[in-house]
């Protein structure tokens, strides 16, 4: 039975590090739409949550780069590391919090 559930580990540092750049995609983009909303509006604290929102990006891109290469050279599935979860959790929470945030802003109500 275990020659039946064998793991490849090629493949899974490869969709691992697709998984966490797509991530880093989605919060970029959430920042780039962000900036662009604290642009037109002038609303300072807008520009400065796209900036917290970049670096938050960035981050996650390197937390899958290093995850990457961590399982690449692991011989068993590696669990993540807490601290990394919950930096990418705060960061995924951080988007759609600014992403409300400047609908809410830009709405005419």
């Amino acid at each position: 039975m275990t020659d039946a559930v064998a793991r490849d580990p090629g493949l899974q540092p490869e969709r691992t590090a697709l998984a966490w750049s797509r991530t880093s995609f989605a919060v970029a983009i959430n920042a780039l739409l962000v900036l662009r909303e604290g642009l037109i509006s002038g609303t300072t604290s807008l520009v400065a949550a796209s900036v917290v929102l970049f670096a938050g990006a960035a981050t996650i891109l390197a937390v899958g780069w290093r995850r990457r290469r961590a399982l690449a050279v692991a011989a068993a599935p590696l669990p993540l590391p807490l601290p990394m979860a919950w930096t990418v959790l705060g960061a995924t929470l951080l988007a759609c919090a600014a992403a409300t945030w400047s609908i809410l802003v830009s709405t005419p109500w």
